[in-house]
Order: C-alpha cells, then sequence, then structure tokens
C-alpha cells in the first residue's frame, strides 16, 4: 500500500526538478537546431539559454523567473493500492504544490479569474490541474509535473474533411506566424497537435503532445509519424528563430495525438510548450520505492487503444513491465 506521505514527497521532488533541471531528450533536440542555426542573433539566445541552464542546475534554482503553472498527469496502475484513496491522493498533490511554490520557490502566479485573490501557493478552485489515466497489468503510480506557461502559445481551429491535411498544414503555419511574430510563444519549442475528438478533448491532446512527449518520438501511426516530421520541417522553413529573431530555430519537434471525432468534422489545436522545456516525473513502487526520470511514458499501447477489449501482444505486456 503506497502512503500518502511517499506520494507527497515524490510530488514535491519533481516539482522541483521541473523547474531546474532540463530534460536531456529536450536539451539535446536544442543543441542539434543550434548546429543547423546560421544567424547570429538566434544563435547568441540559444548560447544564452543554455548557460542560464547551467547555472540553474549548479544554483538549484529555477531556469526561469516565470516557473509557469505547474500541473499534474497522474498514471494509476490498475492494481496500485494507495491510502486515502482518490481524495488523499489529490491532497497530497495540492499539498506538494504548497510546499514547493515556497520552498524551491516557484513564482504564485494562481490569481482567482475575476478578484485577483491569491493564497501565493499556485493552489486554488481547480489549481493545480490533475489530469488521469489508467494502465492495466501494474501496480505502480506514475506522477507527471509539467511547469507550462498559462497566458499565450495555444490556438483552436475546427476544420473540415475536405480541409484534408492541406489545411491541416495551413493551420499550423498560421499558428506558427502568429506565435513568432506576436511574441505568443518562447521558442524553440516542442510543439504539439490534437486532432479530432471533441473540442475540449481536442484541447487536451494537443497540450499533452507537447508536454508528454520526448524529443525524437514519434507517433506509432507511420503516416502520422511521417506529418510530424513534414510540420517540423515547415516550422523552421518560416523564417523565425529563436525568441522571434529571423533564422531557422522554431520548433525543436512536432508531436500529433488524435481521437476519434465527429464524422462532419476535424478540430485541430496547436500547443507550443517553451524554450524552457519543464516536466519531471516518478514513478512510485507498491513497496514505496521511488524513481524519477524525465520521460512520462504517457501514451501508453492502452491509451492509443480502438477497441473495446484490451488484449496485448507480449512486446506491448513487456514494455509496460519496464
Amino acid at each position: 500500500m503506497i502512503e500518502n506521505r511517499t506520494i507527497e514527497d515524490a510530488a514535491y521532488e519533481i516539482m522541483k526538478r521541473a523547474a531546474i533541471d532540463i530534460p536531456p531528450d529536450y536539451a539535446e533536440g536544442m543543441r542539434a537546431l543550434m548546429e543547423k542555426e546560421r544567424n547570429g542573433l538566434p544563435v547568441f539566445v540559444l548560447k544564452a539559454m543554455f548557460d542560464n541552464w547551467d547555472a540553474a542546475t549548479e544554483d538549484r534554482r529555477p531556469m526561469c523567473a516565470d516557473t509557469g503553472l505547474p500541473r499534474y498527469y497522474v498514471k494509476v496502475g490498475n492494481e496500485a493500492g494507495f491510502t486515502g484513496g482518490f481524495v488523499g491522493l489529490e491532497r497530497a498533490l495540492r499539498s506538494a504544490t504548497a510546499r514547493a511554490t515556497h520552498d524551491v520557490p516557484l513564482r504564485p502566479n494562481r490569481v482567482h479569474p475575476l478578484w485577483r485573490t491569491e493564497h501565493n501557493n499556485n493552489v486554488g478552485v481547480n489549481s493545480p490541474e490533475i489530469d488521469w489515466s489508467f494502465e492495466p497489468d501494474a501496480d505502480w503510480i506514475d506522477i507527471t509535473t509539467v511547469h507550462k506557461g498559462g497566458l499565450f502559445g495555444t490556438d483552436y481551429r475546427m476544420l473540415f474533411p475536405g480541409d484534408g491535411i492541406d489545411g491541416i498544414k495551413r493551420f499550423f503555419l498560421d499558428a506558427m506566424v502568429s506565435f513568432g511574430k506576436r511574441g505568443l510563444a518562447c521558442q524553440p519549442a516542442i510543439v504539439g497537435i490534437g486532432l479530432g475528438g471533441s473540442k475540449d478533448t481536442c484541447m487536451v491532446l494537443g497540450k499533452q503532445a507537447a508536454c508528454l512527449r520526448t524529443v525524437g518520438e514519434r507517433n506509432p501511426d507511420p503516416k502520422i509519424a511521417a506529418l510530424e516530421a513534414e510540420l517540423k520541417t515547415l516550422g523552421n522553413g518560416l523564417g523565425i528563430g529563436a525568441m522571434g529573431f529571423a533564422g531557422s530555430s522554431m520548433v525543436v519537434d512536432c508531436h500529433i495525438e488524435v481521437g476519434f471525432t465527429h464524422t462532419g468534422g476535424m478540430p485541430m489545436s496547436v500547443h507550443s510548450f517553451c524554450l524552457s522545456s519543464r516536466r519531471a516525473t516518478a514513478r512510485i513502487h507498491a513497496d514505496g520505492r521511488v524513481e524519477y526520470r524525465t520521460d512520462p511514458r504517457w501514451f501508453t499501447p492502452y491509451m492509443r487503444r480502438e477497441g473495446i477489449e484490451w488484449e496485448p501482444h507480449d512486446s506491448v505486456r513487456a514494455s509496460i513491465a519496464d
């Protein structure tokens, strides 16, 4: 049985790690962009960001003054047991957020939308957000925190089946130009795209695609994977570089996630993560052991299943066990 205190302490630790340490996959993606960038100003920005990240890691302080809106993605194994139930788990996550805001420190960004009141701890009505998913044949809990900015770098459009792939590309480029030229995102960034579902599902899928997949990870559908690669190339061919300067370093990677949708439409969302790609994951085992990593492993085969029943192949079972 996993104790609430173990959950809270693990969540507190990943709050610190996400705010301070850049995930290795993102750092490698940034280096690859910097090697291809030929314009002086974006190269200067990229080098300055690496200096900032190194200083943050050495000093153990947040890599950016704006630590975004901390939130959680929790994957619960079907066989996991934990004290206090889901209410106890949620309380542990809220407590960890408040403690981390004070101790790391995180900037207390959360305020009431109308009265602008706040509790100085990033906790309030519907805050922090907690998204849930589940995994068969597992007795662990995976907790991922993501610190994503909550103002700009997001767009949505209801496309139609007749718009096709060309319509997807057009909206993607429209959004990228808007983000880059109007200063609505801190690029280079991982760009997530949600396709399908209802409007709210489409937005959720796009944000998860941006925040919960690693650089270089491709969608298992080969046609979607090819579209991801093409959109990344198109985004970096717009003439916009780091932080909006002229260049070719706007998209570190592009990820697409899909959901079955209404037959008459093709909703699409676009989400730009952040130049400071902040995420960290803790896996809490049934015996209380905690393992930390930077790959959320959120989009499992079970999450992408299409049918009613779940009958994984042996190779899928092995990947889940890992």
